[in-house]
């Protein structure tokens, strides 16, 4: 390191989000970008630790040369960092920005001082290099000419469709959906990632020779099976876990009950400019409950926030967690510990302890959510009820049924360890393999099984 001392006289800057009574009012990013000179000196921070765990498959899934690009970033070497991170991410820009950051959690500084902050620094080495031209299409060197169908297009699909194409193969991206991106798009609310940042890297992937079709129902309607195996040399899953987790209780009938993902999905439509449906999902005006304390639920609160609602609460079945890291998640594993959200900032009621038992309506709407917390019974007020609970795994009927692939015992689709479904040429990554995860884990996931794809077409 250029500065090795550099930890000791920087310490720890995080961008500043804007006042939540102004976000609140749009759809817009809620990060301010920071300094060149402060992303140096933060960049500066980083140690000449001997043995970066940070970059271990503990602290980040596709193993990012963090020390090195650091370096790069506090000499104003931007360019040399941007070909550093690309070596080893193809969508630094998706991760900046959704990634939870379990790199920082097992940043060695972390053990006596504040991490550094690897995840601003990432993003803005690759909105740099948009900003500069310096992204641009990488065209293979030779072409096979060999199909590869890759099904589904969020980040592990895209990822590997971006690799495989690189590689010199026919690459053809079928999604179901009408427009490419999978949670990406439709998922992800704008104010986390706008949808330009998608668009940017999916013109890149097209100048690649990468071939998208938007709209295609693979198992469906859309193309059979049989249609897919036969035109195609390889055939990539990458369906994600689309399975939610059900809420088992009286009342789930009502009106004014949905899945998470259903209320986010028509979220984003309404931003992209789509006609609603006649009887659509709003929070606008309404008392708000939000089962479950993940990523999936800041982003309904989020959303419940700017959508206008009366009050947003947000309900945890587990315990309130510590303000530290606990002692049951020690460095460098990814703590357990009490995480406040941009969207808890913009007012959240959130309880811990709390088991839903059932709900209670009038006219068929939901009007009440009972449950007992610490022994008592609760009441509370609801006209809107969002399920985000996280999901059990890949959606078990129409393509994976068809295609015939074995399951794991936790419903997944099976795979060998150069991801290799059980029927011949049939190939599965991402969260259809491993389960809901990090987009960081479907990136690299993606990576690997383009990699034993292309040796697979190469026999």
């Amino acid at each position: 390191m250029s500065d090795p001392k550099g930890f000791l006289k920087f310490t720890r800057v995080e961008p500043k989000r804007r006042l939540p009574e102004e976000r609140v009012g749009d759809w817009n990013e809620f990060y301010l970008p920071q300094l060149e000179d402060e992303l140096r000196s933060q960049a500066t921070r980083c140690m000449d630790c001997g043995v970066p765990f940070c970059q271990s498959s503990t602290g980040c899934p596709v193993e990012n040369l963090i020390p090195d690009w650091n370096e790069l970033v506090h000499l104003g070497r931007w360019k040399d960092a941007l070909k550093l991170l690309h070596a080893t991410n193809n969508f630094p820009e998706f991760t900046g920005k959704l990634c939870p950051a379990p790199c920082e959690s097992a940043c060695v500084l972390g053990i006596t001082d504040q991490p550094v902050t690897i995840r601003v620094i990432e993003s803005s080495i690759i909105d740099r290099g948009f900003d500069e031209g310096w992204v641009e299409p990488l065209l293979p060197v030779k072409r096979s000419f060999k199909k590869v169908a890759v099904v589904g297009s969020g980040p592990a699909g895209l990822a590997a469709a971006q690799q495989l194409a690189r590689a010199g193969h026919v690459v053809t991206v079928l999604e179901k959906a009408d427009r490419i991106g999978g949670l990406l798009r439709y998922g992800i609310p704008d104010f986390k990632m706008e949808k330009w940042v998608l668009e940017r890297r999916l013109e890149q992937l097209r100048a690649e020779g990468v071939e998208f079709r938007a709209g295609v129902d693979v198992g469906g309607t859309g193309l059979s099976v049989d249609r897919l195996l036969a035109g195609f040399d390889a055939v990539c899953i990458a369906t994600g876990a689309e399975q939610a987790r059900e809420l088992p209780v009286k009342g789930r009938e009502l009106g004014g009950v949905h899945l998470a993902m259903d209320y986010l999905i028509q979220a984003n439509r309404a931003q992209a400019g789509d006609t609603p449906p006649a009887q659509p999902i709003t929070a606008r005006g309404k008392s708000v409950i939000v089962i479950g304390g993940g990523d999936t639920g800041s982003d309904c609160v989020g959303t419940a926030h700017r959508q206008g609602a009366k009050i947003v609460h947000q309900l945890e079945l587990l315990a309130k967690p510590p303000l530290e890291r606990a002692p049951s998640t020690p460095w460098p594993l990814w703590p357990m510990r009490l995480r406040t959200s941009h969207a808890h900032e913009e007012g959240c009621d959130r309880q811990f302890s709390i088991v839903t038992t059932h709900l209670s309506g009038e006219n068929g709407l939901v009007r009440k959510l009972h449950a007992q917390r610490d022994g008592r019974e609760a009441t509370i007020d609801a006209e809107l009820v969002l399920l985000a609970m996280g999901f059990t795994g890949p959606a078990r009927g129409g393509l994976l049924e068809k295609l015939g692939v074995a399951l794991d015992e936790r419903g997944n689709v099976k795979a060998d360890g150069e991801f290799r479904t059980s029927v011949p040429k049939v190939f599965v990554a991402g969260d259809a393999r491993r389960g809901a995860s990090l987009i960081v884990w479907a990136i690299a996931e993606g990576r690997r099984m383009a990699a034993s794809v292309d040796r697979f077409l190469q026999v």
